[in-house]
């Protein structure tokens, strides 16, 4: 095609403007970020915190749309660049809303000391030669909303101190090499920086997959997000690392089973939650031999990294899952703010059979008929619609979400990320803000859904008919 003379010129001011507006909305999240970090308002101001938390959401939503416009060969740095200035937001303060970075550390100590961190729970007198005034704090210190007792006098950082750990072994090595690394008395900010580094990480890792099989542009869905500076970084929360195992996986499973299934077993063994994965790997799997070469390499990395804990354990490796489990309701509806969703339909001794019997729905719909060459597509199908059915209270489980929408692209899901963060958060301040915000993400995904449906039709209609100069451009549709 002949252009207009003048028109390079001004394609490549137009792209220009797009650049210095996208970045300028991205400094403008950073700015608000900060002061959002900052600001330690989880126990005295809920709500006022909500709404710097939706701020910052705003801005993301504009600094992604922005991003749209900005020209391909500027689109990686930007993203990139951007991704570190919000993941250093996440080192400004002390964790603000979770205590469970705390856990990590003192497991890791525990750990060093060559003690298994299945066999006592922090509280117990046994292990009183490792604690310390940091994770231990004593008389008028102890009177923190956040601090839990652990006898007269003396409490702790640490949430449950009288039970015992829940995480997997590769999350247990992850702690004891983070200890391990870290300089005499950084606290905090080691687990913090393991964050950072690890959320960073993850952004290169969703351009290069994207720049095969998507837009590099939704890599901004990861590492512009606030959640990335808040979960992953300031409360250094482990999933983070699961994170990046999983999106190397699904990467890998594409065109390597049994390495992408070897490294999705070691991501289960950082958090479980990764598990939801597995179908979404298994995309469009015809024959057992396949699905062998994925499950059985991630059995296997599961296995060898449990083995050791269990031999040089005393107690169960599964320490307090089962009563977490309990804890937060998901065994019994009727305990808790599990299951909202259904809740509203159904009786509540009927919503775990129907989240089973929806769970098993989805996973055969995409085992069946989903794209081997896009597995995260599958997958993000499936842990969004387990978020929605089970509606968990803990805004950092999305994480991995974040990160499947920005593999795949379909940005009306982060919806759910945003429900996850009213339902920790807002919750507090607002009565049934979770199940709202969650009933709100499920009509934006219905809706994200419909309108994508109602496009692609007619483009298949036209992919099929015959004739000079009819096709798609690379990446158009999916």
């Amino acid at each position: 095609m002949i252009r207009p003379p003048g028109a390079d010129s001004g394609f490549r001011a137009a792209g220009s403007r797009a650049t210095a507006t996208t970045a300028v909305l991205v400094t403008a999240l950073v700015a608000v970020l900060a002061l959002t970090i900052r600001k330690d308002g989880f126990f005295a101001d809920p709500a006022g915190l909500s709404w710097m938390y939706a701020a910052c959401w705003a801005l993301f939503a504009a600094a992604a749309w922005s991003l749209r416009r900005v020209p391909a060969r500027h689109v990686g740095a930007l993203v990139l660049a951007g991704g570190v200035a919000v993941a250093l937001t996440g080192l400004l303060a002390p964790p603000r809303t979770s205590t469970d970075s705390y856990r990590y550390a003192w497991d890791g100590r525990v750990q060093a000391a060559g003690i298994s961190p299945y066999d006592h729970a922090p509280a117990d007198t046994a292990l009183l030669p490792y604690r310390d005034d940091w994770l231990f704090p004593t008389g008028k210190a102890c009177g923190a909303p956040d601090l839990s007792p652990v006898s007269e006098g003396v409490c702790t950082r640490i949430n449950r101190p009288r039970v015992h750990t829940i995480y997997p072994p590769a999350g247990e090595l992850y702690f004891l090499l983070v200890h391990a690394l870290s300089p005499e008395g950084v606290r905090h900010k080691a687990l913090q920086t393991g964050g950072a580094v690890l959320a960073v990480t993850t952004t290169p890792v969703l351009l290069r997959i994207l720049r095969r099989r998507g837009d590099p542009r939704t890599a901004a869905y990861w590492a512009w997000c606030p959640a990335i500076a808040v979960e992953a970084v300031n409360n250094a929360h482990a999933d983070v690392l699961a994170v990046l195992l999983s999106v190397i996986a699904l990467g890998l499973t594409v065109r390597h089973r049994a390495r992408g299934g070897a490294v999705l077993g070691l991501a289960i063994a950082v958090k479980l939650l990764p598990a939801v994965l597995l179908p979404g790997a298994l995309s469009g799997v015809r024959r057992p031999r396949d699905a062998a070469a994925t499950l059985l390499p991630a059995a296997a990395v599961l296995t060898a990294l449990y083995l050791p804990y269990v031999l040089l354990s005393h107690s169960s490796v599964l320490g307090y899952l089962g009563g977490y489990a309990d804890e937060e309701g998901y065994q019994d509806a009727s305990a808790g703010d599990r299951y909202a969703l259904l809740r509203l339909l159904l009786p509540d001794s009927w919503a775990v059979p129907a989240v089973v019997a929806g769970m098993l729905a989805v996973s055969l719909h995409v085992i069946r008929r989903g794209d081997p060459e896009r597995p995260w597509s599958g997958a993000l199908l499936v842990t969004g619609t387990a978020f929605l059915l089970t509606t968990p209270g803990y805004s950092w489980y999305a994480l991995l979400l974040i990160a499947l929408v920005a593999l795949d692209g379909r940005w009306e899901w982060l919806g759910v990320a945003v429900a996850g963060a009213a339902a920790y958060l807002t919750g507090r301040a607002v009565p049934y803000a979770g199940a709202t915000a969650y009933a709100i993400a499920a009509l934006a995904v219905l809706c994200g859904w419909a309108a994508r449906r109602r496009v692609r039709g007619p483009r298949r209609i036209r992919a099929r008919t015959p004739g000079p100069g009819i096709g798609s451009r690379a990446g158009e549709t999916r």
